[in-house]
This record gives C-alpha cells, sequence and structure tokens, in this order.
C-alpha cells in the first residue's frame, strides 16, 4: 500500500459481518486434526464480494480495513446507486478512488479499458491487454474469483489464443504454473495490498497467541507414540525422512494426482 496508508480504527460495516467461533483444530468428534490452533481473540467474518458482477456502475472507496481472517486488507466502497460492499484491496489503492466493474460490449471500449489500466477495476480477461499483472481471478466464468487472494499475490497475462472458436487467455500464476483459461473469466488489475506481510515478524511469543497461533513442538521431541521422528536418549536428527505425525513422507512428494490430467495446464511447477 501506499506511504500514507491509513486503516479504519472503528468497528466494522454491520450489515457485512457476522459472528463465528473458534472449533481450536478439532473436527466434530472433538478429536484435534490440526496442531497448532486454539485460543486467540473473537473475530467476526467480513462478507467479500468476490464476483463483482455490478456491471458498470462507479464505486467509490470509503475506507481501508484491516480484515482478522485474511493477510491482505480490505476496503469498503459504495456504488453511485448506494450499494455497499467489502473487496479486497489492491496496492496503491487510496480512499476517495473510484473503481469499476466494466462490461464492454464494443471491441474499441475494450481496447480503451487496456490502456487506462486503472487498478482496483475488474475485467473480463479479454479486456486486459498482454502483460498486465492481475489478481482475483475467476477459474470458471462467474464462478467468484479464487486465484490469487493472498497478499502481494499477482498473475501475469501472458498471451492470447483462439482455440475452436473460443479466446482463451494464458495466465502465469505465482507458483510458475502456466494456466489457459477462458476469455469470459474475471480479473482484477493490480498486486493484492500488504506486500510486506511475509516480512513481518511476531517479535512476541504473545502476539501468536493473540493471532490464534499455539506453540509448535518438534517431531525429535516427542516420544515414539506420537511421532515417528520421536524417542531416543539425548538430542539427534532423525534416521528416517521426514515425515508427518502419521507416518506419511512430507517432503519431495508430488500431491497431484497422476489420473488427474487438467489440459488448461499448459506448464507445471518446476
Amino acid at each position: 500500500m501506499s506511504k500514507n496508508l491509513v486503516l479504519w480504527k472503528g468497528k466494522p460495516f454491520k450489515n457485512l459481518v457476522f459472528g463465528t467461533f473458534n472449533r481450536g483444530g478439532r473436527n466434530n468428534y472433538g478429536r484435534i486434526c490440526s496442531f497448532k490452533k486454539g485460543g486467540g481473540f473473537k473475530k467476526k467474518y467480513r462478507i467479500i464480494d468476490f464476483h463483482r458482477n455490478l456491471f458498470n456502475v462507479s464505486a467509490l472507496v470509503i475506507r481501508l480495513e484491516y480484515d482478522p481472517f485474511r493477510n491482505c486488507y480490505i476496503a469498503l466502497i459504495c456504488y453511485k446507486n448506494g450499494i455497499i460492499s467489502y473487496i479486497l484491496a489492491v496496492e496503491n489503492l487510496n480512499v476517495g478512488d473510484q473503481i469499476i466493474n466494466y462490461n464492454f460490449l464494443k471491441k474499441q471500449e475494450a481496447i480503451i479499458a487496456s490502456v487506462k489500466s486503472n487498478i482496483g477495476s475488474s475485467l473480463f480477461l479479454r479486456d486486459i491487454s498482454a502483460g498486465s499483472l492481475v489478481n482475483n481471478i475467476e477459474l470458471h466464468p462467474g464462478s467468484g474469483s479464487c486465484l490469487c487472494r493472498a497478499a502481494g499475490a499477482f498473475a501475469i497475462i501472458l498471451n492470447k489464443y483462439n482455440l475452436h472458436s473460443n479466446i482463451c487467455v494464458l495466465v502465469k500464476l505465482p507458483s510458475g504454473v502456466e494456466y489457459l483459461l477462458l476469455e469470459n473469466c474475471r480479473a482484477v488489475l493490480g498486486i493484492v495490498s500488504n506486500l510486506n506481510y511475509r516480512i513481518i515478524s511476531f517479535k512476541t511469543a504473545g502476539k501468536a497467541r493473540r493471532l490464534g497461533i499455539r506453540p509448535t513442538v518438534r517431531g525429535v521431541a516427542m516420544n515414539p507414540v506420537d511421532h515417528p521422528h520421536g524417542g531416543g536418549e539425548g538430542r539427534k536428527s532423525p534416521k528416517k525422512c521426514a515425515m508427518s505425525p502419521w507416518g506419511k513422507k512430507s517432503k519431495g512428494i508430488k500431491t497431484r494426482p497422476k489420473n488427474k490430467i487438467n489440459i488448461f495446464i499448459l506448464k507445471k511447477n518446476g
């Protein structure tokens, strides 16, 4: 975000939040199935508009807020017709800026929009020029954004192809995967806010506990009954390869199923 970033210090917009409760990493039987979770302050979930389907209506950014469920900031916007909603804030988006969810019908208008490149606005992938940085990308048309939503995430528009009378857009994701998406999928121009999240240090254990993160226990410090790395006298490194507490290898193992081939992935990571 910009250097003059000022986050809202008051309460969130009441009509767009609802209360939640912490399960502490436990399932419906009360057994811990996800470690290092529990405690922390109470949180209220902010309802985010991932569809951005109010087309060709300008919206004004009212304020920027902190979201306890996300590592990026969110923005409260008000459309010209009075509708208020939350969206994920992008880098260099400030209070008072205007954004639009474009829905072009003419090719000439689409070319003009690609030159403007106003950040925070939502467009179809067919209307975005190659080389642009985008975020909040839809995987299927109209399904809502599900790619590149974390702090500092962005994808690059590489090229456009005409396949079987359909225009497909080649997008390079943050993981390095090159994905072929349909032209009717939407994306937001810019980079997701809070670029410095990855270099922020908690500094104290109390800050992590207030965020609901419990202490991490090493496997070599456990008993053999609790972890494959456990047991033994004194300190020593595990002789086995890195495993999870349930005996599955945790490093260097491919997780993508071999029998499920995605024809839209042109280049895999690595």
